[in-house]
């Protein structure tokens, strides 16, 4: 299927089985002829992928080089992306050649910010090889490292020139790996789609990986349209993402994954819009309950308050006021701003009344 996303520069997502094997001919109308491109990923997936990828791009005329990073969230750093800037500049790349991002949500995120900075901006496109690359991080130009201080701090948004995501790449994902991208795609269900998540309840959605992945991808084409900078609706895909994104800071962004700590996000939100009158009863535990069948953890191991004072840096507060992203029910979303110190306090009011509950 080929998806048109409709920003500013328009570009192509196609997600195609085999697509892997015919990259060469799908970028080279997109460069000069001699133009060259540097192969950014990381050292689970080249070894598997990265000879095919390369195989291709050479006959189509475009000539490669690589930089591979050591695998995992910790390298999403600046220093990883210097030594990027390093690599393009030792091999004389110019603004006519491109980048080309073969990997995860990781590889994607430092290629893109490599592209978006070098020279002041080359062109890229993403080969994403995750599922949760595939159905999120590799399209709407999100590109960024991390901070000590927070996720995602430094960045800039840059679109893609072209998005080739080969479901039969997740054939060699690990299980972990997996159940990490359903985090992204249980959001997509929770924010826009209904029947999604209704078979997602019902366990349908694994043996039609393809369709899901579009299902996702189109979902996002609208929201990446209508706001592409997101300073409004955009927003609503950080359902989630406010809570996890605080989780992984405070676990040193090495031992919980960004799927499962949006997860873990999206049922306290679900359990935050339940207390504030926002959210139909009953909607955080039909988020846990399909969280838990695809072997997702639901708990937080830190205090609320904790995890609230954690999103100090989040790119949706204004001052003491937080934009939370709260559902009015499985399919609906809303932006919700809320003081940090009341939602603390109607939380653990919450959570006591639930206790009491459940002891009656």
């Amino acid at each position: 299927m080929v998806i048109e996303i409709k920003t500013d520069k328009p570009y192509e997502v196609i997600v195609e089985d085999g697509v892997l094997d015919r990259a060469g001919e799908k970028i080279a109308p997109l460069v000069r002829p001699g133009s060259r491109a540097m192969i950014v990923s990381e050292t689970n997936v080249f070894p598997i992928y990265g000879e095919r990828l390369k195989a291709s791009l050479e006959k189509a005329g475009i000539h490669t080089a690589e930089f591979v990073f050591e695998a995992g969230e910790p390298q999403k750093q600046l220093s990883t992306v210097m030594q990027i800037y390093e690599a393009l500049a030792e091999n004389d790349f110019t603004r006519s050649d491109i980048i080309v991002t073969l990997g995860g949500g990781v590889a994607g995120d430092m290629g893109g910010f490599a592209a978006a900075t070098f020279l002041r901006g080359m062109d890229f496109v993403q080969v994403p090889t995750s599922l949760l690359a595939q159905v999120d991080a590799s399209v709407g130009g999100k590109t960024g490292v991390d901070l000590p201080f927070g996720k995602n701090l430094v960045g800039a948004f840059h679109q893609p020139r072209l998005v080739l995501a080969d479901p039969q790449t997740l054939s060699t994902l690990p299980d972990a790996y997996f159940t990490d991208g359903m985090g992204e795609v249980i959001k997509y269900g929770c924010i826009a789609d209904a029947a999604l998540f209704d078979k997602l309840e019902q366990g349908q959605v694994i043996d039609h990986l393809e369709e899901t992945i579009c299902r996702c991808v189109l979902c996002k084409k609208h929201f990446v349209e209508e706001d592409t900078n997101d300073k409004g609706r955009r927003m609503i895909l950080n359902f989630g993402h406010t809570f996890g994104h605080a989780l992984e800071k405070l676990t040193g962004f090495s031992s919980l994954s960004h799927g499962l700590a949006v997860g873990i996000g999206m049922v306290m939100a679900g359990e935050v819009g339940e207390s504030l009158g926002i959210t139909e009863k009953g909607t955080a535990a039909r988020i846990r309950r399909v969280l838990e069948s695809y072997g997702m953890p639901t708990e937080s191991a830190f205090d609320f308050a904790k995890v609230v004072e954690a999103t100090a840096l989040d790119k949706k507060s204004f001052g003491k006021t937080l934009n939370l992203i709260l559902l009015k029910q499985i399919g609906e979303s809303v932006i919700h701003p809320v003081d940090r110190n009341y939602l603390v306090l109607r939380y653990k009011l919450a959570a006591e009344q639930n206790r009491r509950r459940k002891l009656n």
